[in-house]
Formats: structure tokens, C-alpha cells, sequence
């Protein structure tokens, strides 16, 4: 790694350290944007990922990374000082004031549609499970989905039983087709809850029972439960009889038979799918990040943005949620929507998220993390602008509320309600459409949603450590050409959707739902 220390934009005050650096030694930044070589006699001893400041920086000024202010001082910070918690205050509030520019969001529209028009005359195929309702799916597997956490535990013991059963006691996709694993998508919830939750559980359960990645579900009820059977199939509406079964777990004096009964009918169903060939496109992609640090906005989730662009540029679907780490970069996102419409979409989602903290008697800016932190992220400014490096510059296409599914004939970026957490985003993420995620991660988590999660290190020694997790290494785009890197994640993502690859959190079966809960339990 040839750079110490970058620069990111050329109205920054502060470098980061891309490598542990001592007092006392001198980097030198490369000119940029007519912005002039500059050396720096570091102060102090800056970790990697932290911050140093570039000029003397006077009490209140704002500190500016990205191009954009993540706070401003709290005291004076002298030239080659570390730059974080100690002397940086957060400048955002619960209220703000946004604006949008039509002429400047077409500018921006028109700068990505060129970058990308080489991507678009060549668009990979790949090999998916077409199903009958048009859509498409990365894996063929029967997902087993219980409507109440009171069955959680037959679930489970079904879905191993037809794993040993079906399977051969070893889940894993193929390149062909055919049944490809059995899954129990387990959660606390389903009874004690009313209004808007219970009804939040109906749909986000419902989305997972018509996700394209299932070839056949098995609803699971206990019958005396507040999600029950009919209450739940409002939610559903119409499904392949063939596809979907239900059991009732109170009505049978023996449910384990009769749920290897029904597993047996729909395995024999999914059992039929094949893998067809299909342009890129026609998959849905979702974008995550969790366990960040100050490398992740340079790296990792710079690369999920070059491939945010190739995706849509293509004319792809791809997803971008945790709303609440999007506070401090909103405005970018809003910049970037294609009309009026969406632009107020965007700003209800911002305020309406701001109003949930509220309602709770909590301020918005509480984040970040112990973790971030340590990693060199030190104002929700800081993290959401990072954050958002993984839109790219794709245009703003749509704005969905949590629960609710990518419509079929989208495209483009997509914001996506939902919190920062990261079983609860990647659940979202799953249930409105995602046949793939990408989770950049900085400090490291094994997590996995129900779809394939592929894990991006931001830097090598996360890469190295932990192997066992990482799927690709970020930090690569500080070693070699920014194209080469996009182009080797994309052809990894083509083999992963193909039954070619599996991800590590496949490999693991670390695989598991979050639903999000705004009210009461009985």
C-alpha cells in the first residue's frame, strides 16, 4: 500500500491515517481538484481510520470530510493533531431544512447516465430460478416461517429434519437446480402485540413467504395466536396452493408427522425448479453496513457505490436503508432524486424517522457506536456520510415504507425505511425484495440475512483475521485500480446469485430475521 494517509475531497481539513502513523512523521497529500501538494507533521499518534487535521482549526469552525461538515470544534486543533471525540461536537438537530434543484438533480442524473453507458452494452448473465409470478430467485430453497414465536422450535426441528431428509444434511446451492436447503425464519413475535406491530409482523413475514429465493414455504401456526391463519392470509392475499402450505400445529395430535408430510409435498414442488439464464438486471441488490469504521466510507462503501452505479446503470433494482445513518447526508441523497415526488418522499422518510426518536424522548444524533468510534468515526455526520458512499451517484428512483416490496418494474436506487440495526435493515431488505445483500463491515460480524450476505472488509488485516466471515477485501482499491476491484466484486456477485459460490454466512448458517417493534407487548 503505496498511500499512508488520503485526502477524500479537496475541501477537506482532515486526512485519514490508512495505516497506524507516529508522532512526528510527515505526510504528504496529493494535489487534487486544483487543490496544491500539501505535507504534515503529525502531532500525535493516529490509529488507522482516525482522523488528523490538515490546518490549524479554529473553536467552532466546522471540520469538513467528503466535501461536508461532520461537526465543528470544540476547541482549537493545531495542524497534525488527532481529530475525533475529544474535540468535535455533532452540528445536526431534530429539524431541518431541505431544498431541492431541479436543474442541479438533472445535472447529477446526467453525469452517472454517462458514466455509465459502457456498463449498459454489457450486462452479465447469470444463472437464476425463474418463477411463475415473474420474478426471480438466487437460491431454491424451502423457507419454513412461523407465525408466532411459540413454534419457533418445531420450525427449527422440521427444517433440520428435511435438511438430513432432502438435502443430505448439507444445504448449499447449485449451479444446476433442485432443492438447496431448509430453512426456519424464527422470531419472538406474532401474539401480545396490537395495532401497528401486529400488523408489521403479519406483513413482514408475509413479504418472506412470496420472496423469489424460496421455491416452497411452510406456514407454521400454533391457532390460538393473534397472527393467526386468517388473520395472516389478509396480509398474503393469493398464493400457489402448491407452493404454500399450512399447518395448524393445535389441530393435529401429531404436528411433527404432519409437517414431514407437508415438507415432503413441497419439496417434491421446489424439487422441479431448474436455473435459467438471465441478464444481471433482473435481481434485486441490497446494500448494508455494520461494524464500521473510518475506513468504511473509503473503501468498502465506495466500492458497493461503483457497484450501486454499475447495477443501475444497467438498468438494475438495488436498495439503500438504515434512515437514521443517513441524518447529516441526507441532503446528498435528496440532490440526487429525479423529481419533485421523490424528494419530498425522501424528506418525509428523514423527518418521519426524526419523529420516531422523538416520540421516544430520544435525540436523533445518538450514534455513533462504541465500535464506530474506536474505528475513527466520530460524529453521525461522519458515519452517514460514509454510509452513503454506497448510492454511488445513482439517481433516486423510489421510496419505500418498511413492509412494503420493490415494485416489479422499478429501477434504479430505491430508499428503503428502516433503522440502522443490522438484523433488523437486512430483514427489511429481504422481505421487500433483495436476493442479495452487500454488508460492508470495518470492525467485523459473522451476521447473515435470509438471502445471501456478502461481507466487504474495509481493511486488510479485517480481511486476514477474519477469513472465516470476509468475502471480499475492500482495502484492494488502495492497492489497485478502482475499475479491476469493481469488476472482480461483480463477477464474485454473478458467481453467488449462479449456485456458483456460496457466501461465508451461507456457509456458516448464519442466517436469521429481525422484525422491527414500535409498541407494546400485552
Amino acid at each position: 500500500m503505496s498511500k499512508i494517509a488520503i485526502r477524500i475531497n479537496s475541501a477537506d481539513v482532515v486526512a485519514v491515517a490508512l495505516q497506524p502513523l507516529s508522532k512526528g512523521t510527515t505526510v504528504t497529500l496529493e494535489a487534487m481538484d486544483n487543490v496544491p501538494e500539501i505535507s504534515v507533521t503529525l502531532q500525535e499518534d493516529i490509529t488507522a481510520g482516525h482522523k488528523f487535521a490538515l490546518k490549524d482549526i479554529k473553536k467552532d469552525e466546522p471540520i469538513i470530510k467528503y466535501g461536508y461538515p461532520i461537526g465543528a470544534a470544540t476547541e482549537e486543533i493545531k495542524t497534525g493533531c488527532h481529530v475525533h471525540t475529544h474535540n468535535i461536537h455533532t452540528l445536526l438537530s431534530e429539524k431541518f431544512e431541505y431544498s431541492y434543484n431541479e436543474s442541479n438533480a438533472k445535472a447529477a442524473y446526467d453525469a452517472w447516465y454517462k458514466d455509465t453507458e459502457s456498463l449498459r452494452k454489457n450486462v452479465p448473465t447469470v444463472k437464476v430460478y425463474k418463477r411463475p409470478d415473474g420474478k426471480v430467485g438466487s437460491r431454491n430453497e424451502i423457507w419454513i416461517v412461523p407465525l408466532v414465536g411459540c413454534v419457533n422450535k418445531i420450525s427449527e426441528n422440521l427444517a433440520s429434519w428435511a435438511n438430513a431428509q432432502f438435502c443430505g444434511g448439507d444445504p448449499k446451492p447449485s449451479e444446476t437446480g433442485g432443492l438447496e436447503g431448509v430453512f426456519a425464519w424464527t422470531h419472538p413475535y406474532g401474539c401480545s402485540q396490537m395495532g401497528g406491530d401486529k400488523e408489521t409482523t403479519a406483513r413482514i413475514l408475509a413479504n418472506l413467504v412470496k420472496h423469489p429465493n424460496a421455491g416452497a414455504v411452510l406456514v407454521v401456526s400454533l391457532g390460538c395466536e393473534e397472527n393467526n391463519v386468517p388473520y395472516f392470509k389478509e396480509f398474503l392475499g393469493e398464493y400457489d396452493e402448491n407452493r404454500v402450505k399450512f399447518m395448524v400445529t393445535q389441530e393435529y395430535e401429531d404436528d411433527v408427522a404432519q409437517g414431514q408430510k407437508l415438507l415432503k409435498e413441497l419439496a417434491d414442488y421446489a424439487g422441479k425448479f431448474r436455473r435459467e439464464d438471465a441478464p444481471l438486471t433482473d435481481i434485486v441488490l441490497g446494500m448494508k453496513c455494520g461494524g464500521s469504521d473510518g475506513m468504511s466510507g473509503i473503501t468498502a462503501n465506495a466500492l458497493i457505490g461503483r457497484i450501486c452505479d454499475a447495477m443501475t446503470g444497467m438498468g438494475g433494482r438495488v436498495m439503500l436503508t438504515e434512515v437514521p445513518e443517513m441524518f447529516g447526508a441526507e441532503q446528498m441523497l435528496m440532490n440526487r432524486c429525479v423529481d419533485k415526488a421523490r424528494f419530498e418522499k425522501t424528506v418525509d422518510l428523514i423527518n418521519g424517522f426524526k419523529d420516531y426518536y422523538a416520540r421516544h424522548n430520544q435525540v436523533c444524533y445518538e450514534n455513533p457506536s462504541p465500535g464506530n468510534k474506536a474505528g475513527g468515526i466520530t460524529t453521525l455526520e461522519d458515519k452517514s456520510l460514509g454510509c452513503v458512499q454506497k448510492g454511488g451517484k445513482a439517481p433516486v428512483t423510489g421510496v419505500l415504507k418498511y413492509g412494503e416490496r420493490l415494485p416489479q418494474d422499478s429501477t434504479g436506487l430505491t430508499l428503503l425505511e428502516g433503522p440502522g440495526n443490522d438484523i433488523v435493515s437486512t430483514t427489511d431488505m429481504t422481505s421487500a425484495g433483495a436476493n442479495i445483500i452487500l454488508f460492508s463491515t470495518g470492525r467485523g460480524t459473522p451476521l447473515g440475512a435470509p438471502v445471501p450476505t456478502v461481507k466487504i472488509a474495509t481493511n486488510h488485516p479485517l480481511a486476514q483475521k477474519k477469513s472465516g466471515w470476509i468475502d471480499f477485501d475492500a482495502a484492494r482499491l488502495l492497492d489497485e485500480p478502482s475499475d479491476s476491484v469493481r469488476d472482480a466484486l461483480l463477477k464474485q456477485i454473478c458467481d453467488i446469485v449462479s449456485g456458483r459460490a456460496v457466501t461465508k454466512n451461507e456457509k456458516n448458517g448464519y442466517r436469521e430475521i429481525a422484525i422491527f417493534k414500535d409498541g407494546v407487548t400485552l
